[in-house]
């Protein structure tokens, strides 16, 4: 702050009247005089000039420092030898910078080993937004969750919920901390205000704000619901996993005999279970994605995300009807679609390795962030299954709560069929999927690229389903099922009859018989699809579309909640 006393003063008292104001403001000021600096004082002089900080601040400034130090010495060796971060220097990694912590002291009197009761909890800034936190400290008795911890969790996620601001918690805990003496006395897991309070919580947060969860360690039994009930959850190779029982209960209690990574690390979750959006190599990796994903969510329900800059695509958006082969059996890789019509490098893909016949991920058009829900014709076709279905409902569900537009790319031969998948529930599961876009009231764009058969349409919102606009590729076919089936569905009892080139012959006739009642552009004419649009254009209709239903509003429904739950 600049001063101008007017006329020209001598040093010592330009520096007197420095000092004095600077003290007054809390703030660094220059003192001018007939537009020259003369004197300038600031945070640095404030002790000279007669501020002095007594015995009893140092005191307690002193234990700040220590408890800021974590726990004790072979906590801070066990992390190191585990090849893991100290939680402050992870802190220091995804936030910018942390305005305030809330319970420093918590069980500092009982035990010195037990710093904030190894829980940081506060608000820190990310990209100038405000973000609650909680972060375990492994250095104290690798991050269990004790009765103070627990309280401050609870407090930090009622006051998210108060502020509507995004939640980010970085989850390192062998779980509930059992050695429990006269100083936390008993088990905190269900009473009413205390362990279970912490997950009702975390249910009551969800579709109000953002929750973004990292994983860096095993967390085991009940606190593994904090995990899986984030919005996206990030682990980290090697070092992470989660299992409601540990591997040693597991054997005494079933006999199997099994180690933490086969019974619940990275790779089970990324492939097996899909409770992993993103497996990352490093804990670097993991801030620099935890960012990154909250780029694309607004602070809360009732907000819409933050823009960017636009970017032209990473590939030429022209050169799109030539990626999708005329042959509608003919696999290529989604990928290269969704380079043609996002913003260049934006595309960032949840569940990358789980239920790969369906691609969902956030990406930006014209800078605006929109939800990819896209079919996979490398992977089997693009059909949907059990898992797949599951994936697009919650992702789906997730775009909805918190305001970002969705865009369907169609090329699926629909659900899959066959005993396994009955076993394994497409039915229920795919109702889901269907649910979740049928209610979804975010703006919705169906573009149909090649097939679209039967019930895998509705998933994939087409017309009946509440699309803002239905678009569909020259190379388009929407029919009740595929040629193939089509034919031995209506033939099937003739064709048994036949063999040899008669059979053949008799069925590629059918087909290219069915075929005349699947031509996209007699269909576009009936109206089935809102516009029949050449691929070279399909980014700028996107663009155009995004922009106008920019404002599409919310209807109220006269229900508590739908019975379909996700």
């Amino acid at each position: 702050m600049e001063v101008d006393v007017g006329e020209d003063i001598d040093d010592e008292t330009a520096r007197v009247i420095a000092t004095a104001v600077a003290e007054h403001l809390g703030r660094s000021v220059e003192i001018v005089a007939e537009g020259e600096r003369v004197a300038d004082a600031g945070e640095g002089d404030w002790d000279e000039a007669g501020t002095v900080i007594t015995d009893r601040e140092q005191r307690l400034r002193d234990d700040i420092e220590s408890i800021l130090g974590g726990g004790p010495e072979r906590g801070h060796e066990k992390i190191e030898e585990l090849g893991k971060a100290f939680v402050r220097d992870r802190l220091d990694m995804v936030f910018d910078r942390i305005e305030y912590e809330d319970g420093t002291f918590a069980r500092h009197s009982d035990d010195d080993d037990l710093a904030a009761d190894g829980l940081l909890t506060g608000i820190g800034t990310i990209d100038g937004r405000r973000v609650a936190f909680t972060a375990n400290d492994y250095t104290v008795k690798a991050g269990s969750l004790g009765r103070e911890g627990i309280e401050k969790v609870i407090r930090i996620e009622e006051r998210a919920m108060d502020l509507e601001i995004p939640m980010v918690r970085l989850i390192d805990s062998t779980g509930a901390r059992l050695n429990a003496d006269e100083r936390e006395p008993g088990d905190t897991h269900m009473d009413r205000y205390h362990g279970g309070k912490m997950f009702y919580n975390q249910c009551r947060l969800s579709g109000q704000v953002p929750q973004i969860g990292v994983l860096y360690g095993p967390d085991i039994a009940g606190s593994a619901y904090t995990p899986v009930f984030c919005d996206f959850l990030i682990m980290v190779e090697d070092i992470s996993g989660m299992a409601i029982a540990s591997p040693r209960i597991v054997e005494a209690m079933t006999g199997e005999s099994v180690d933490m990574q086969d019974l619940g690390g990275p790779d089970v979750h990324a492939t097996q279970s899909g409770s992993a959006d993103l497996v990352v190599e490093d804990e670097e990796r993991a801030a620099e994605k935890a960012r990154e994903i909250l780029s694309y969510l607004p602070q809360n329900y009732a907000e819409k995300s933050p823009e960017c800059t636009p970017k032209a695509p990473l590939k030429n958006p022209k050169g799109l009807d030539g990626v999708i082969p005329e042959a509608p059996n003919r696999a290529y890789d989604v990928h290269e679609t969704i380079d043609r019509l996002v913003d260049r490098e934006s595309f960032f893909e949840c569940k990358p390795r789980f239920a790969p016949e369906l691609v969902t991920g956030f990406a930006r058009i014209d800078g605006r962030p929109v939800g990819i829900v896209a079919n996979q014709p490398d992977h089997i076709s693009g059909a949907i299954f059990p898992d797949s279905a599951d994936k697009g409902a919650g992702f789906v569900w997730t775009c909805d709560a918190y305001n970002i537009p969705l865009v369907y790319l169609c090329d699926t031969p629909g659900f899959m069929i066959g005993s396994q998948v009955e076993r394994e529930g497409v039915l229920r599961k795919g109702r889901k999927f269907i649910y979740a876009t049928s209610n979804a009231q975010v703006p919705k764009f169906c573009v149909i690229t090649r097939k679209a058969y039967g019930a895998g349409i509705y998933a994939m919102c087409g017309p009946a389903f509440g699309p803002d606009a239905t678009l569909a590729l020259p190379s388009a076919e929407i029919s009740v099922m595929g040629p193939d089936a089509a034919v031995h569905a209506l033939f099937g009892d003739q064709i048994a009859d036949m063999d040899g080139e008669t059979r053949e012959q008799f069925i590629e006739s059918a087909k290219a018989e069915f075929e005349k009642y699947v031509d996209i552009e007699a269909q576009a004419s009936n109206m089935e699809v809102d516009e029949l649009v050449p691929a070279g254009d399909l980014r700028e209709q996107l663009e155009a579309r995004l922009a106008t239903f920019a404002t599409k509003r919310r209807d109220e429904r006269p229900r508590h909640h739908g019975t379909v739950l996700f």
